[in-house]
Order: C-alpha cells, then sequence, then structure tokens
C-alpha cells in the first residue's frame, strides 16, 4: 500500500468589501455559496454537513471548524474522485478560510487548501488547477458583496458539451454575447447589464453585472473536457422575486442558445 504522505497546499489572499459579518455570510451558509460559487447546501455548525453542487456531480464533506466571523473550515474525503481517481490513498482535503477585518469597511479573506497525497502528477495537477478556479470566483464574491450582500440568490446553472478547442468554443461564446471589452453593455437571452471582467484563453471568463430586468450577475466560462470536447457553462446568480420563474422558463432557452454557438474551424 502506498503511504499518503506527499503534501500539497493552495494558499490564496484577497481583499473585499463588507463587514466580517456580511463576508461570513457570505462563505459560510448555502445562500451565501450559492451566490457567488455554486449551488451549496450548508448545515450551519461544527460537525454539519456541505455539499456543493457541480451539475450532475456533487463534492460533500464535514465542517471541522466554526468560529463565527472569523475562521470556517471542512473536510471533503472524495475530493480524488472528482479527478476519476477515486480509488487512490489520499488524505481529506482541508479547506480553511480566515477572515480578518481591515480599515474602511474592508475585510481580507484568506483561504487554504492542503492534503497528503502520493506523489501523482495528477495529484500536483489538481492543486495547480485550484488558483485558476477560485481566483475568478473571488471576483464574483467582491461584486456580491457590492451590490447585494444578504440578498436571497435564485442560480441558473446551465452547462452544455460543444465540439471543438477552448479558443474556439470561447470565441463563439463571446462573439454570441458581442461583448468586445470590459465596462461594455450586453444584452443575453433577455438579460442585460456591463461586463466587469472579460479574459481569453488561457483563462478564459466574462462576468456581467445586470441590471434588468433583473438584477444579478451572470457568468460565462469554458473549460477542456477531453477528446475533443468543451463545456460551455452558463452562471446567473440573480436577486429578484420573479428569478425563480425565469429560471424555470427560460432554462431551455439557455441550452438552445448554447446548443446553437457557431464554432469558428480550427
Amino acid at each position: 500500500m502506498t503511504t499518503p504522505d506527499v503534501p500539497y497546499r493552495m494558499e490564496l489572499t484577497v481583499d473585499l468589501p463588507g463587514s466580517p459579518e456580511q463576508v461570513w455570510a457570505a462563505i459560510a451558509t448555502g445562500n451565501g455559496n450559492s451566490s457567488w460559487f455554486l449551488p451549496t447546501d450548508i448545515d450551519e455548525r461544527e460537525g454539519g454537513t456541505i455539499t456543493v453542487h457541480m451539475g450532475d456531480t456533487s463534492s460533500s464533506g464535514t465542517v471541522s471548524g466554526w468560529d463565527p466571523p472569523r475562521r470556517l473550515e471542512y473536510a471533503e474525503p472524495d475530493w480524488a474522485a472528482l479527478s476519476g481517481h477515486g480509488d487512490a490513498e489520499v488524505t481529506p482535503l482541508v479547506t480553511e478560510f480566515l477572515v480578518e477585518a481591515q480599515a474602511g469597511g474592508t475585510c481580507r479573506l484568506t483561504v487554504v487548501s492542503s492534503a497528503f497525497g502520493t506523489g501523482a502528477d495528477w495529484e500536483g495537477e489538481f492543486f495547480a488547477s485550484m488558483e485558476e478556479v477560485w481566483l475568478p470566483y473571488f471576483q464574483n464574491l467582491a461584486l456580491y458583496l457590492s451590490h447585494f450582500p444578504g440578498q436571497t440568490v435564485t442560480p441558473l446553472v446551465v452547462e452544455q458539451a460543444v465540439p471543438g478547442s477552448i479558443e474556439s468554443v470561447w470565441s463563439a461564446l463571446k462573439d454570441a454575447t458581442g461583448a468586445a471589452k470590459v465596462g461594455e453593455d450586453i444584452a443575453v437571452q433577455g438579460l442585460t447589464g456591463r461586463v466587469e471582467r472579460l479574459t481569453d484563453p488561457p483563462d478564459p471568463g466574462l462576468i456581467a453585472l445586470l441590471d434588468g430586468p433583473l438584477p444579478g450577475m451572470l457568468v460565462l466560462h469554458v473549460w477542456d473536457k477531453g477528446n475533443h470536447e468543451v463545456s460551455a457553462n452558463v452562471q446567473g446568480y440573480l436577486f429578484a422575486e420573479d428569478a425563480p420563474a425565469y429560471v424555470e422558463r427560460e432554462e431551455p432557452a439557455w441550452r438552445r442558445w448554447l446548443d446553437g454557438l457557431t464554432v469558428p474551424a480550427r
């Protein structure tokens, strides 16, 4: 049996608007996490369960540290399965959030994820990719705290497999929005807003602050699924009483929109 004695660690720090209580509500409650990250269920106590829903799969763990509004920690035992290595000899992935008040009504959030593995290539690749995954979500978090702290969210999550490369699918997705640069207005599937972030491969993504008819945030991104196929994704974070009706009504239209992307030949 291989012993999991190779340490892995990722640490990120971000400055955020808001009080420690507002930041805590955003990272340590189900509604808060679902407002900038992924649909999440949290049993808000030490020993409680946390489950993050990722489309057709999910990752569950146990809250191992609970000190409002300063420190949250949870352990996910099945992180290897997310990379297709469910039988790997690894220790649970432990993630710690530390909230520190700063001057001027802001906070510093430090996130540390760590585990022990066997030194396999996929383990190092998993941790190397974590920073790329987290950073755009922290931009979502900053927007949420600036404009919608404490509000009830209705998530819109649509994922579609599209043949092509990262570059070609992202080009098609960006062209479909009409977005050319940060600060421009866009209108997509009946939602209007302003582009807050727009980056091309190798880190493609768009974040728009929505202003009508539903306030919220719209995030578009792609990632490589392998076998010449890319996952094109829409994530909406909507903050309005009629948002559930919009999601129920328009989710099929968003899927058709992704299905109809005109991907340039490689």
